[in-house]
């Protein structure tokens, strides 16, 4: 291997993806993030590989290739089982010295979160994360600030042949919306918040003619610091929002008896086959974990049907549940900023409304 130098932009090419498993399994923002790194690869008239690591994990790598990899790099080792920060760095590290790939994508996960910027940092280079949007090509780009800014994109010129990622993110809380790049070193990195890019169909073709590469890479026990003696799931069961066809959340608005609205709303949202959400100020009242947290915050959510119950609306909720198919909004306040980017509006006592849906669903199903 030649010496390495990040700061030789011209030495990297390709666009890479650090394709996360668990137990032998995939994740859904593996699928997202390939599906992306496939547009921005093809803006980049370059190829688009998957990084892969774990233990007999070969078999489920192709299923990648369905959704825009031209190649994945597996990389097997009893040591990369579970994950660990100094393990999946050590690889990492090593493959992208050896293939210099212009840009690393790695889902906004908790191990996400922390495998970029430790990678980052060996790497030294820059990394840009939890984006929301990721662009190469100059005019899709004042696309998207016009759609999403009041700048005046006019005088913003036109770069033909950049290869620079643009990558953007949520800044003071969300009230702001920053482009970060990274013009001096590589690969330009970014973690993708989960449920933000949208998944390309399945490819059964591609899938099949996707090249599975096993790069040598050495990983010593010896090296790690630390070692995985045993992985304990917690019992409390989770909710799934990213992967909900039908979202129910509530908001604030149900501090009058938010005990009642909870538990019509979980009704509501059992009858219709969905799950239950909040806002951010729900989940700070410590009446819903975590988990259940829809927005910039929380997690970012594309279902066919989201109802919003007591939701105000505020700018950093509506980032992370706006591209919903069919949005149904309920709040007292007429002027409440849900029903800017609700399909369905209901200016009322949700009190009053919420046992009408319940009972009008019955009925549908």
């Amino acid at each position: 291997m030649s010496t390495y130098n990040n700061k030789d932009i011209d030495a990297f090419r390709g666009v890479w993806v650090f394709c996360e498993q668990r137990g032998g399994a995939l994740m859904p923002t593996d699928f997202e993030l390939i599906s992306e790194g496939r547009k921005l690869a093809d803006e980049l008239d370059t190829e688009l590989c998957g990084v892969l690591l774990g233990d007999a994990v070969e078999g489920i790598a192709k299923e990648l290739g369905g959704y825009g990899a031209d190649k994945i790099y597996v990389c097997e080792d009893p040591l990369l089982k579970d994950y660990t920060t100094d393990a999946y760095t050590t690889v990492i590290c090593h493959l992208v010295q050896e293939y210099r790939p212009e840009a690393l994508l790695i889902g906004a996960t908790n191990i996400g979160r922390d495998l970029g910027p430790r990678l980052a940092a060996r790497l030294h280079t820059g990394l840009c994360a939890d984006c929301t949007n990721l662009n190469v090509n100059t005019e899709k780009y004042i696309e998207f600030l016009a759609e999403n800014s009041t700048l005046n994109t006019d005088t913003i010129p036109i770069v033909e042949g950049a290869r620079g990622l643009k990558m953007t993110r949520p800044a003071f809380g969300g009230h702001l919306m920053a482009t970060i790049i990274c013009p001096s070193f590589r690969p330009q990195m970014a973690t993708v918040r989960p449920g933000v890019m949208k998944k390309a169909p399945f490819d059964a073709a591609k899938a099949e003619a996707c090249a599975i590469v096993k790069p040598d890479f050495t990983l010593a026990e010896g090296d790690l610091t630390t070692k995985v003696l045993e992985v304990v799931k917690e019992t409390r069961a989770m909710v799934d929002l990213t992967g909900a066809e039908v979202i129910v959340t509530v908001g604030f608005g149900i501090s009058k008896d938010h005990e009642k609205a909870i538990s019509m709303a979980e009704e509501l949202a059992d009858i219709l086959g969905g799950v239950l959400g909040a806002s951010r100020a729900v989940v700070d009242a410590g009446w819903l974990t975590a988990d259940h947290q829809v927005g910039q915050t929380g997690k970012t959510v594309r279902p066919k049907i989201y109802i919003a119950l007591g939701v105000s609306g505020a700018i950093q909720h509506k980032a992370g549940m706006q591209d919903s198919e069919l949005i149904i909004a309920v709040n007292k306040n007429a002027s409440a900023p849900i029903f800017e980017c609700a399909d369905y509006g209901i200016a009322d006592d949700l009190f009053k409304v919420l046992p009408l849906m319940i009972e009008s669903a019955k009925q549908y199903k």
